[in-house]
């Protein structure tokens, strides 16, 4: 498994997971290098569990790892409406993309056009994941036609 978690090692807790829109049991974790190894019960043989390549795990949001304050599930955040402060529209957020400084969140504009927002309190000013929206102060050179 390729952990798109910040909490990789809730892995080691967990008893059952959701495998595309099945639920699967977990025998055993192991980590190895940047992979989480994973033995399910329903699929005991190895040449089994490789048809499950390419599936999304998830699991239920009440066994999500708890946040901080200030902290949001990247599923929440994509999505979300983003305005400028005058509240124009700006696009929608498609993709949170993790550069290891900041993430940054990539939105489409109405005219198809992508925006990078980093991920910055001086640039993201709001997020209001109940009302879907973003509020976001962008420097003028991010906001240029390309």
């Amino acid at each position: 498994i390729i952990p798109l978690t910040d909490f990789v090692e809730r892995f080691a807790g967990m008893k059952e997971v959701m495998v595309g829109d099945e639920m699967l049991h977990i025998e055993s974790c192991k980590f190895h290098k940047q992979f989480v190894l994973l033995k399910f019960r329903e699929y005991p043989v190895r040449e089994q569990a490789m048809r499950l390549t390419g599936r999304l795990l998830t699991v239920a949001r009440d066994e999500a790892v708890p946040l901080e304050e200030g902290e949001f599930y990247t599923f929440d955040i994509i999505g979300l409406t983003v305005y400028d402060t005058a509240g124009t529209e700006l696009g929608t957020v498609e993709n949170v993309l993790r550069t290891g400084s900041n993430d940054v969140y990539q939105a489409r504009r109405p005219d198809g056009r992508e925006l990078l927002i980093p991920a910055l309190k001086a640039v993201v000013r709001e997020i209001d994941i109940a009302g879907g929206r973003m509020v976001v102060d962008l420097p003028e050179e991010t906001d240029d036609a390309h």
